[in-house]
């Protein structure tokens, strides 16, 4: 029976994704006017003329694009005036809890039942449909899911409003059929404090026939490790059926050892996805790769911002059909939540447009460009891996930050680094990953010749345990909470700096 039901899902959301790869152009102009037309009899839609949006083109005129210290006004009409239609024609009664990477101030990012169930949870029943039919073998989804979220808390203001995690509002509001395969229950999912969390998560799992996972590969590291501690057994002793962990939050290229190292099973698989507090995105399409596809029709119109004009006061911003493979995009979005040409801050490179398939490539604010190097995060994880591999080391986090040019030094840039296995010689590893920098990094390598501008990097390892215990002082252990791996400033670096131990 069960069987069935799960056959019946898969092939219908299969249907979907075959929908919208061959007809992509066509199922993103349904859904800007879907958006229009929800979107016309609310107070942004008021205020931006909504009623005389009859193209893209007169969308992109009425409305500039959006960051959100400009959707913040509507936010408080929400929560402070209690007011509605405000940002989208249906109430809303959640709000995610965002801060990016680790800034100390949230964002409010509004979930309407129509982001829940048209964009969230549809995106999941995609991914784990595309994944099904890649793998028409799989076992996995008569076992338990392990689902690492967020906490929840209900908002001062009041008024039956919650906020918290996206992850903690889709495991709150998933459907029956749901709950009933994952563990652990939801009051420990919930928890607040992370290291009462993981003791219990650690006890109400490791009876169960966990056979995959989904969460932020950091922080269902520490779980695992501390699984294996507590129980003095190793996950494939505990977890004899896992099979798929379902990832996103962060990139999985700096876990990638470390995880076929605590979970050295042969058929073991790690799915690629992006999700985040403003919407489901995209998921891994093939065994072979880890692009993902772009999720084309669960209410969300993209548009792009190319990387040449990302600082530019009025940008030139394209719909997907305008899209070329190879360039470096800040995401646009507008959606069934209420958000309205959002900029999010991620940063993605379309791989093909047939299908429509890209990779993640970091965020608008996390690159070090003070000598006109323009280091992005997929470049600084690719030159550590080949870094890696040529020294033997695992590296657990990192982050890195510009050595300004003063009157007597050259620029640089400065790198904390937390090996879980150290190199033998870490000057070594200092040129290694120099020379991987260039590899992948013509203007770094242009800013590194003959040391005219730029010196060798300069690293700094620290003790395991440096950035967790600094996550642990700003309040951010777990959940979607992770460390910034550049700055184009010294901020986070000598914050982090002060807890080396």
């Amino acid at each position: 029976m069960i069987k069935k039901v799960i056959k019946s899902i898969v092939k219908t959301s299969m249907k979907d994704v075959i929908r919208y790869v061959k007809y992509p152009i066509e199922t993103q102009n349904k859904i800007f006017n879907y958006l229009i037309e929800n979107g016309k009899n609310t107070a942004i839609g008021s205020e931006f003329n909504f009623s005389e949006i009859n193209s893209i083109d007169s969308f992109q005129k009425n409305l500039p694009i959006q960051k959100y210290e400009n959707l913040k006004p509507y936010i408080e009409r929400i929560l402070k005036k209690k007011e509605k239609n405000v940002l989208w024609n249906t109430p809303v009664k959640w709000f995610a809890m965002s801060s990016g990477t680790t800034d100390d101030k949230s964002k409010y990012i509004p979930v309407t039942r129509e982001s829940l169930r048209d964009c969230h949870y549809k995106g999941g029943r995609q991914m784990l449909s595309v994944y099904i039919d890649r793998h028409p073998e799989t076992n996995f989804i008569f076992g338990k899911s392990l689902i690492l979220g967020g906490s929840q808390q209900v908002n001062t203001i009041g008024n039956d409003i919650f906020t918290g995690d996206i992850s903690s509002i889709l495991i709150t509001k998933r459907p029956f059929y749901i709950k009933y395969s994952c563990v652990p229950d939801l009051k420990t999912v919930l928890i607040s404090d992370w290291e009462e969390k993981i003791e219990k998560l650690a006890k109400n799992t490791i009876n169960e026939n966990v056979t995959n996972m989904a969460g932020v590969p950091s922080w269902i590291l520490v779980l695992l490790k501390y699984i294996e501690n507590y129980t003095n057994k190793t996950i494939p002793e505990i977890w004899p059926n896992m099979e798929v962990f379902f990832h996103g939050g962060v990139s999985f290229t700096p876990y990638k050892e470390q995880y076929e190292k605590i979970i050295p099973i042969k058929n073991m698989n790690y799915w690629e996805v992006y999700n985040a507090s403003e919407g489901f995105f995209g998921f891994q399409y093939s065994n072979n790769n880890k692009d993902m596809i772009l999720i084309l029709d669960n209410g969300i119109f993209y548009e792009f911002i190319s990387s040449a004009d990302w600082d530019k006061e009025n940008p030139k911003v394209v719909p997907l059909e305008a899209v070329e493979i190879g360039i470096n995009y800040a995401i646009v979005i507008t959606t069934n939540g209420g958000l309205w040409r959002y900029q999010i801050g991620d940063t993605i490179e379309f791989t093909s447009k047939t299908p429509y398939l890209f990779k993640f490539t970091g965020r608008t604010k996390l690159f070090i460009n003070a000598f006109g190097e323009e280091l992005i995060i997929d470049n600084a994880e690719k030159a550590l891996s080949i870094a890696c591999k040529k020294n033997e080391a695992i590296v657990s986090e990192f982050t890195a930050a510009p050595i300004y040019i003063g009157d007597k030094n050259k620029g640089s840039h400065e790198w904390l680094i937390e090996f879980e296995k150290y190199p033998n010689d870490i000057k070594k590893f200092t040129r290694d990953l120099d020379n991987a920098l260039k590899l992948v990094n013509s203007d770094y390598e242009a800013k590194r010749s003959h040391n005219l501008t730029m010196l060798m990097p300069q690293i700094i390892t620290v003790k395991k345990g440096t950035f967790y215990n600094w996550l642990k002082s700003k309040n951010k252990l777990g959940g979607q909470n992770k460390v910034p791996s550049l700055s184009n400033d010294r901020k986070h670096i000598e914050d982090i700096k002060k807890f080396i131990l």
